[in-house]
């Protein structure tokens, strides 16, 4: 295994239990305390863990924006899950807006095998790089480079978005609260993710089973506006009825 899949593996461990071991680790890997202690390290300098005696815990607040490339290291098992289920939703020559979660991009990548002639409207760098060479129509929404996130933002994103009216937004999220509604770390996604929402006749929302009941920083929108929940695992009977009240489709 090479270092980076084993801090993507470290990495999923820590968002599922909050804290690790370096005794556990070696011996789960296979590998020595002192390579464990150095991913560890580089994990603490890229500000995902903090380092404690004999471990680290997760550094990661739900506000907190990461970098794409740690954003898709997360929960990938649950993702893909999520993913296979968008296709029921679907049909050929629909047309689709994407945002840049790396759920969404997943979602397109099983769209991508079992659909034909879509097109695509996204201001996500990564999924106009990875479909340029497949047969959807892609749209850039063009837009200032937020490279963080490798995302298109700004007025001219914005301006793009509302030329169109299309058949489903695929979208994504932080933070899903009965009180507070659905929610975002940052700004310029959510004015995107808005817009999404306004110019799409049917509204899918992605989002794995850490997201519920946690509140990140800029509201999107409240749950009436979306149509389809689709998420990896049952959610709670406080959950299903409040969804259901909503007339929201939950698909698990």
């Amino acid at each position: 295994m090479l270092a980076f899949e084993r801090r993507e593996q470290i990495l999923n461990t820590l968002y599922k239990e909050k804290k690790v071991f370096v005794s556990a680790l070696a011996e789960s890997f296979d590998v020595t305390e002192e390579t464990i202690r150095r991913d560890l390290e580089k994990m603490e300098r890229e500000g995902i863990v903090t380092r404690t005696y004999g471990g680290a815990t997760l550094n990661i607040h739900t506000n907190e924006d990461l970098p794409y490339q740690t954003r898709g290291t997360i929960n990938m098992e649950e993702k893909k899950a999520i993913a296979r289920h968008v296709s029921e939703f679907i049909n050929d020559s629909d047309t689709l807006m994407a945002d840049t979660s790396s759920t969404a991009f997943e979602a397109l990548r099983e769209l991508a095998v079992q659909k034909n002639h879509l097109t695509v409207i996204t201001n996500s760098v990564i999924a106009l790089q990875e479909f340029s060479q497949n047969q959807f129509h892609l749209i850039s929404t063009g837009g200032s480079l937020r490279a963080k996130s490798r995302s298109l933002v700004g007025p001219l994103s914005h301006e793009a978005l509302k030329r169109y009216h299309v058949d489903t937004a695929i979208l994504s999220c932080k933070g899903l609260s009965r009180q507070k509604g659905i929610t975002d770390s940052n700004d310029p996604e959510a004015d995107l993710k808005k817009i999404m929402l306004e110019q799409a006749n049917k509204v899918i929302l992605l989002a794995d089973h850490t997201k519920f009941d946690e509140v990140a920083l800029v509201k999107i929108t409240d749950f009436h506006l979306i149509d389809v929940l689709i998420t990896d695992q049952k959610p709670s009977d406080e959950w299903l009825t409040f969804l259901e009240e909503q007339q929201i489709t939950v698909i698990f």
